[in-house]
């Protein structure tokens, strides 16, 4: 057979003709089916603004689409590259910027540079924005029991449900993947809640993308309240996870 040589790193050299390529094509063919078969995955970025920006940038499209293209001299390959992105970040390098305790010493100008490193349209691809305000002493001492992660889980699993519900048997459909045509079957918005999302819209500069985006959280959030119509408040939550802005953007 006219296999490839492998040099001493482990990696095909380019000799014997054609046979690296039919070699690196099998393999090819097996991560997309083994990246297929693994299902939704979930991506978490910490200290996101420390990433370079033209690396985040370019999961940009993935995001988007649920797709990685890899191109070479030899030709390009599309990969399925769906997964869940969960990121954190400081909102300054010394992580105090907005706190009331006045302790961050970052000056304004060295605070939207840091943020900076986030675009807008990366911002945009994001479905849930939520700040979260740094813990104090008595919260330390609190004695008060959250609710249980039994609870929760219990409350998605019924959420998932009726989800599995809507789509029937499309496999892996969620709201979270709903097209166009989904959206206006199962988005419908009531006047009162029309009304809210135009003033959203008009306000916070909106894009056809958030837009979405808030559709999609606003029936989540209906299924966990087992709700067959986005009410208004449901859609007033969706639209309060856009609403944290960065330092530049205020």
């Amino acid at each position: 057979m006219n296999l490839p040589q492998v040099n001493p790193r482990g990696y095909p050299t380019r000799q014997k003709g054609y046979a690296h390529r039919r070699r690196r094509t099998a393999t090819n063919k097996r991560f997309s089916e083994n990246s297929r078969s693994r299902g939704l995955g979930v991506l978490f970025l910490d200290e996101l603004p420390e990433f370079r920006k033209d690396s985040l940038d370019l999961m940009r499209q993935p995001l988007e689409d649920g797709k990685v293209t890899i191109s070479r001299v030899s030709g390009s390959t599309t990969y399925p590259a769906e997964f869940m992105m969960v990121c954190a970040m400081n909102p300054c390098k010394c992580g105090w910027y907005g706190d009331p305790s006045g302790r961050c010493r970052c000056s304004q100008q060295a605070v939207e540079a840091y943020q900076s490193r986030i675009s807008g349209p990366m911002l945009d691809r994001i479905d849930i924005i939520v700040e979260v305000p740094s813990v104090h002493f008595e919260d330390l001492r609190s004695r008060t029991e959250a609710e249980p992660s039994s609870a929760v889980k219990a409350r998605v699993n019924e959420a998932r449900k009726i989800q599995l519900d809507r789509f029937g048997e499309r496999s892996g459909m969620c709201n979270a993947r709903m097209g166009p045509e989904e959206m206006r079957q199962y988005c419908n918005l009531s006047d009162d809640c029309a009304a809210i999302m135009k003033q959203a819209f008009d306000t916070m500069g909106l894009t056809a993308r958030s837009y979405d985006r808030i559709l999609r959280v606003a029936r989540t959030i209906a299924d966990l309240d087992g709700s067959e119509e986005i009410q208004v408040g449901h859609l007033a939550e969706a639209i309060q996870y856009r609403t944290a802005k960065l330092a530049g953007q205020a």
